[in-house]
């Protein structure tokens, strides 16, 4: 008869899988919010500075230098996806940080277009959207590739409508862009934390688990990010 008080191979081999796996997710978690605080952290510095020191506003805001402040993050993002699994952990890492204090840069200028309640506001119900669409990823056992298929196809339509209503510059169809922009970031929330998990394997390096849980913390991040946005455009008031 086997000896209750003993873990037999397969159990104790799933324990360790779990733990594994908690440990990943919460790299993941962590290097995200890591990177929600420099965004933060900079977006605010880069407020104060335009507001205080003199001439910095019109350099950044009123020059050719702003497509500089607005693009330099796309085109980090673009390299960082390419490149990441090519890179050693600890640059990996490095290079994400730098990417959040550029975004954080970038995203100084809704500072000054929206009051800080609006702002706020907009954070708070982000975070909690956020958090339980990211557990509803992580615990469901339903496949969420399907919904996820159709959000990616719907994000190409949501870039689409935004680049026509640069033309149209139409009221009724940037409210309804900011509502689809919101739905479509809920559903990669949830879909992209499933894959996340599903990235995770026991038998990975600690190097190439740490690469796994910063590109999981990339793509959570821009999540984050994009529902932030359009959530605060829906509800924010501008100063």
């Amino acid at each position: 008869m086997a000896d209750n008080r003993f873990m037999n191979t397969a159990a104790a081999e799933a324990s360790q899988i779990d733990l594994g796996l908690r440990s990943y997710m919460l790299g993941v978690y962590n290097h995200m919010t890591t990177a929600l605080l420099m965004t933060g952290f900079f977006a605010y510095a880069m407020k104060w500075v335009v507001l205080n020191v003199a001439g910095v506003g019109q350099l950044v805001y009123g020059s050719p230098l702003k497509w500089v402040v607005m693009l330099a993050p796309l085109g980090m993002v673009f390299w960082l996806s390419a490149r990441i699994h090519s890179m050693s952990a600890t640059k990996a890492r490095n290079m994400f940080y730098v990417y959040a204090a550029l975004m954080g840069v970038s995203l100084s200028s809704i500072l000054l277009l929206y009051t800080g309640g609006s702002v706020a506001r907009a954070f708070f119900i982000t975070a909690g959207a956020f958090a339980g669409l990211s557990l509803y990823g992580y615990t469901t056992k339903r496949s969420l590739s399907a919904m996820g298929s159709f959000m990616v196809v719907g994000l190409i339509g949501l870039i689409i409508a935004s680049v026509v209503n640069i033309f149209l510059a139409s009221t009724q169809l940037d409210f309804l862009i900011s509502v689809a922009g919101v739905l479509i970031f809920a559903g990669l929330t949830a879909w992209d934390t499933q894959k996340i998990k599903l990235m995770y394997m026991a038998g990975d390096s600690q190097s190439e688990m740490t690469k796994k849980s910063i590109f999981g913390a990339l793509m959570l991040y821009l999540d984050f990010i994009n529902m932030f946005m359009f959530i605060l455009h829906l509800f924010g008031n501008r100063e």
